[in-house]
């Protein structure tokens, strides 16, 4: 036996000859292109199912630009004023926290789906798999099904092949270009935005944006499509580890369709030894990832059940019973029955509902006011006036809420504090406001030369908006 050498790019692994006794080497593909994939049009229960899932989220990303509440974008990342309006709250960098806290939940709530029905995700609601199929469409509208795509890519050049060309191209910059208005709409008033871009009249770092998002949809969905999936998405590379023999997905049923094989309607196959399997080839012809689930389980395999509708369409046909690939465990096919309760998926159901209780806790008791509090921190702690000491302070109050409003500021401890240099201030939304502020205490009062004192900062029409900082009160030392 000589050498086995894949020529690649790729990298190189050290075999063993066994015949020459010496070393060789073998190059492995970590990127394969397997050339175009032209995926066959079909209609069943699951394709129905990511039209009613995709259909929605997509209307919701395309029109939430578009609604206003008080006046501005229900949604709106405005960047260079670091505030990020959701709906009818507004948050600011000191709010990342809760961003993450946001992540972790959803990261949470992946892996719990994934170990009940696997990767139901990126079958029907991934926005690369809503947009492929959207430009799939295009195709179909343009130049017809799936053995009609395949001869025209084979005939030269004429002019049928240049106006389906071009129009199918034209499709995609559309969708390409609405989905770009509408991302960047996000982080400038999409109404402006579209005004603009009419007007010819949009700065250099928008029209970029919109550019790149337009090139980036139009290469993700028109030509990249499967090669998203399997080379650069990192859910596919480390599902494995949520699955386990009880997790539903996509699965062939060896027993029941091997051997496969050719046959008439209403032949005795099973006299011929053959399965149910016919050997049509459809599972393969409408997978968007174009890989075939006869072989087994595989990484790349989005669970998008389209395989599943193309079977049970050939079942109808042959009138067979449907479910030869269907959405099922490997308990199901081995043991006959699937556990969905099981200490994996109630351990990840159980951090999840925890950790969505503590966030919208953390949402509904969030006050849209902060305090800070600086001591000076000259040479000199304190200052002595007659029978009192004072400590001066540095106070910043940051109106985070959507509408103004007046504050007024206490403090409070063990000693009878009065605060001096102090007015009620009327803050605008989102304005900081920061001011000089003297503490004084009658000083035969203090019993430690560092105190603790509390400042509260609220608001006159809405008491519950209010903020508390500790700082500390220096003294002499008490004779």
């Amino acid at each position: 036996m000589g050498k086995a050498v894949l020529v690649s790019d790729k990298i190189p692994t050290v075999e063993y000859d066994e015949d020459n006794k010496t070393d060789g080497v073998r190059y492995v593909d970590l990127y394969e292109s397997t050339g175009r994939v032209y995926i066959r049009k079909i209609s069943g229960f699951y394709q129905k199912v990511r039209r009613y899932t995709g259909l929605p989220l997509l209307a919701v990303f395309l029109l939430m630009p578009w609604f206003t509440i008080d006046g501005r974008p229900a949604m709106l990342f405005d960047l260079p004023a670091r505030k990020f309006h959701i709906m009818w709250l507004t948050f600011w960098p000191q709010d990342s926290m809760l961003l993450g806290w946001l992540l972790i939940i959803a990261a949470f709530l992946l892996f719990t789906v994934t170990v009940l029905v696997g990767r139901v995700w990126c079958g029907f609601t991934c926005p690369q798999t809503v947009w492929t199929h959207m430009f799939v469409w295009a195709e179909h509208f343009c130049e017809g099904d799936r053995n009609k795509r395949i001869k025209l890519d084979q005939q030269s050049m004429n002019l049928n092949k240049f106006l389906r060309k071009t129009a199918k191209h034209s499709l995609w910059i559309y969708i390409s270009l609405i989905t770009a208005i509408s991302f960047v709409g996000y982080f400038t008033p999409i109404g402006n935005l579209i005004t603009d871009l009419l007007a010819f009249d949009v700065s250099g770092p928008v029209a970029f944006w919109v550019g790149f998002f337009t090139l980036a949809t139009f290469a993700n969905a028109g030509y990249l499509r499967e090669q998203v999936c399997k080379y650069m998405c990192p859910y596919a590379r480390f599902q494995s580890v949520m699955y386990d023999e009880d997790t539903l997905a996509v699965h062939y049923d060896v027993s029941r369709g091997e051997n496969r094989g050719a046959r008439k309607s209403g032949d005795d196959y099973q006299a011929r030894g053959l399965g149910d399997c016919i050997d049509c080839s459809w599972c393969v012809q409408v997978c968007p990832v174009d890989i075939d689930i006869r072989d087994g389980m595989q990484y790349e395999c989005i669970n998008c059940g389209l395989c599943v509708d193309a079977c049970n369409t050939i079942m109808d046909k042959m009138s067979y019973s449907r479910g030869l690939i269907r959405f099922t465990s490997e308990g199901d096919l081995s043991r006959g029955k699937t556990k969905f309760l099981r200490p994996r998926l109630f351990a990840y159901g159980l951090i999840m509902v925890t950790m969505i209780g503590s966030f919208s806790y953390s949402i509904a008791a969030r006050v849209p006011v902060t305090l800070d509090i600086i001591r000076d921190r000259g040479a000199r702690l304190y200052r002595l006036q007659g029978d009192k000491v004072q400590n001066v302070y540095t106070v910043k109050i940051n109106n985070m809420d959507r509408r103004p409003h007046k504050y007024t500021i206490s403090v409070s401890g063990e000693h009878d504090y009065t605060l001096k240099g102090y007015r009620a201030m009327e803050l605008e939304e989102g304005e900081v406001f920061t001011l000089p502020l003297r503490i004084s205490v009658p000083r035969n009062q203090l019993t430690h030369a560092k105190n603790d004192i509390v400042l509260t900062v609220t608001a006159r029409d809405d008491p519950t908006m209010s903020a508390t900082e500790v700082s500390s009160f220096i003294g002499p030392k008490p004779q």
